[in-house]
């Protein structure tokens, strides 16, 4: 019966959801009762009225629309509720291996480990999608109960796009992709998930991305509520900008760590392969990225108002883009999951419903958005202008490459593919310059900055960049123009970051400014793992016999033996590689591993991690003569990459508490002087 709960669950959860939907719209229709302020400009000019109809502070909502109001928040919190609890349900039917359910038979397995069999829940496209479903409930839900200073309209308009975007969702998975779907007989055994997923990463990746999109769905609801209400303005920016934030963090860690997960398990030696799939995270993030510097400027400056919302549609739009990828069937992928092309269509769908009407209604409604305070093309305002356009020149240079050969492919049937080259030969020069505007922006004034002042606190970085381009054509191997610019700019990058720090007192400087910095500095981290793994690295591939060594980089490799072994779902073959580059050995077991639930071959790396770099190893299949293909590589410095991501995440995530508090404070002030 746990399945059966669970659908019961399931169909509830979206029966209330089209409940809200329904309440929405009712609650908007009904007429506001104006104050006399409001009265008069009621009687006003049409002109006036439009004017002002930006802000609906003044406006009451009847006695109906009142009693409608109140309803909408528990309907929203009991949704969240119901879709926990059918994802509860489809958690314990995993674990319990219940192989009556279709979905357990095809992707669960007896004899795996407990933790596998948790996150197989998930590892699937049904239950992924039960996740989306879920996480997207508790959004609304927690926008319901947590959020306080959006004018009452706009936070019921809010929860209205929250509910039909949830409303389609929920209708996929019931008429589309049932996750409770009975097996009739039972299976004698499970299938097994995928060899690729059993592994730790698979807990924790695919929940932060689903966070992190998740969010965006927030940020675009609120832009829809604020777009159907006419209340673009600071206050909406204040709402919307902690789930902008929260959004990008997650999805700044789920990037992160998904990019080491395919590191080290893949075998290939490379942290980011431009597959459509890794594309279609990335997108999301460059969107927020912009989102999150053009919300700030409305929230704190009242300006970018048209870019706000405009950015709010489209990062949510390529959360959209993505999951219609991963989910559609038209990828072949370790990162894709549904086969079947009529859930494609419904996705297709489904995309075009939200983003297409979106973008009507800020066709319809972005003459009623006022300009919002003016500044200079030298300010801050205007380097972050500069910011969100070359984030979304590098968005659009992506989204094509990754579209283009699928859609080449569906029109005339020839195949395309698109790789490092096009992209980092296309997004390589303008992320760059993206980078430069990095530097220079938090050093300039809002509104209107001078330029004397401006290179005077700009040239201790630019010579920093001078010295450290000179000492690397003076000292390092050649390299290429791209890694080397690289390299020199995130020295830039690193003191460029802490330069607003100077002259004020750390201890009373803000939080939110302290997060700034660790997250701009945390790219400047990124960019020079990026340029050194690029340059500097050393790959070896061998057929090695028992005993020989092998030169890679610095260090020395002897292939000591090569021996059978076992774990609780696979067998493999394991080497012992004795590694040393001057001091003591050391010893390492890359395997090539065969699963037998389901039968798949697999290659584990074996990785070193010392101050400066790592030594990566995968064992391949046995040559003549008794030789083992052996693929080494040295890559100096490669741990940059992911500390600063992590440190891109932890900026995030000092400003999103930071924020808070300024506001928990403000509130509190409020409240005093009332």
């Amino acid at each position: 019966m746990i399945a059966e709960a669970g659908l019961v669950a399931l169909w509830l959860g979206a029966a209330l959801c089209a409940l809200q939907l329904v309440l929405t719209i009712l609650t908007l229709r009904t007429p506001l009762v104006l104050s006399e302020v409001e009265g008069r400009v009621a009687s006003a000019s049409p002109g006036a009225r439009a004017s002002t109809s930006l802000s609906t502070n003044g406006e009451e909502m009847g006695p109906d629309g009142a009693m409608l109001a109140k309803a909408i928040r528990p309907v929203a919190v009991a949704q969240g509720l119901l879709t926990c609890l059918a994802f509860a349900l489809l958690i314990l039917l995993f674990i319990r291996v219940d192989l009556s359910v279709l979905l357990v038979a095809q992707n669960d397995h007896s004899e795996k480990p407990f933790l596998y069999r948790f996150a197989a829940s998930w590892g699937n496209h049904e239950g992924s999608m039960l996740m989306w479903v879920s996480i997207l409930s508790v959004a609304g839900a927690a926008v319901a109960v947590l959020e306080r200073r959006l004018n009452e309209r706009t936070l019921i308009a809010t929860l209205g796009g929250q509910a039909a975007i949830a409303l389609g969702f929920y209708a996929f998975l019931l008429f589309a992709s049932n996750p409770f779907a009975r097996l009739t007989p039972p299976a004698m055994e499970g299938q097994g998930l995928n060899p690729l997923l059993q592994d730790p990463g698979l807990a924790f990746h695919p929940p932060t991305l689903y966070i992190g999109y998740v969010g965006l769905s927030v940020a675009f609801s609120f832009a829809i509520g604020a777009l159907v209400t006419r209340d673009v303005g600071p206050a909406f920016a204040r709402a919307m900008r902690p789930w902008v934030l929260g959004a990008w963090i997650f999805l700044t860690i789920g990037i992160t760590a998904g990019s080491y997960w395919a590191y080290y398990e893949l075998g290939w030696g490379g942290w980011w392969f431009w597959d459509p799939v890794e594309n279609a995270s990335l997108m999301p993030w460059l969107a927020a990225t912009a989102l999150l510097h053009s919300v700030t400027v409305l929230a704190t400056r009242d300006g970018l108002r048209a870019w706000t919302v405009m950015l709010g549609v489209v990062a949510f739009s390529m959360s959209m883009v993505g999951t219609f990828l991963v989910r559609s069937g038209i990828l072949t992928s370790v990162h894709a999951f549904a086969v079947d092309p009529r859930r494609g269509s419904f996705l297709l769908a489904l995309l075009a419903l939200y983003i297409g009407g979106a973008l009507v209604l800020f066709a319809l409604r972005v003459g009623t958005v006022r300009e919002g305070s003016r500044f200079d093309a030298l300010s801050r305002e205007g380097a972050l202008v500069l910011n969100n356009l070359l984030l979304t020149v590098i968005l659009g240079i992506v989204l094509v490459g990754t579209l283009y050969p699928l859609i080449l492919e569906g029109l005339t049937g020839d195949k395309l593919s698109v790789g490092p080259p096009y992209f980092n030969s296309a997004a390589g020069p303008l992320a760059l310059l993206l980078c430069m505007a990095m530097v220079a922006g938090p050093l300039m004034r809002w509104r209107r900055e001078d330029v004397r002042p401006l290179l005077r606190r700009l040239a201790p970085a630019a010579a920093l960049v001078v010295v450290a381009l000179i000492a690397i054509k003076l000292f390092a191997p050649p390299i290429g123009l791209l890694p080397l610019l690289g390299l020199g700019l995130s020295f830039g990058i690193g003191l460029g970051s802490i330069e607003p720090l100077f002259g004020r007192n750390l201890r009373r400087t803000p939080l939110f400014t302290w997060g700034m910095v660790v997250a701009h500095f945390g790219i400047g981290v990124a960019l020079a793992g990026m340029a050194c793994d690029s340059a500097f690295t050393v790959e070896k591939l061998v057929a090695a016999s028992v005993g020989e060594t092998i030169p890679v980089g610095p260090w020395r490799v002897k292939l000591a033996s090569v021996t059978p072994g076992f774990g609780p779902n696979w067998t493999s073959m394991e080497s012992t590689l004795e590694v040393e580059r001057g001091g003591a050995p050391r010893t390492l077991r890359p395997q090539a591993r065969y699963y037998w639930a389901p039968p798949t071959e697999t290659s584990e790396s074996a990785i070193l991690t010392v101050w400066n770099g790592q030594l990566y190893t995968v064992l391949g299949s046995q040559a003549e003569g008794g030789r083992w293909q052996l693929r080494l590589w040295w890559k100096p410095f490669v741990t940059l990459i992911w500390a600063g991501g992590g440190l891109i995440g932890l900026g995030g995530f000092l400003a999103l508490i930071g924020r808070l508090l300024r506001e928990r404070r403000s509130a509190k002030n409020r409240e005093l002087y009332a």
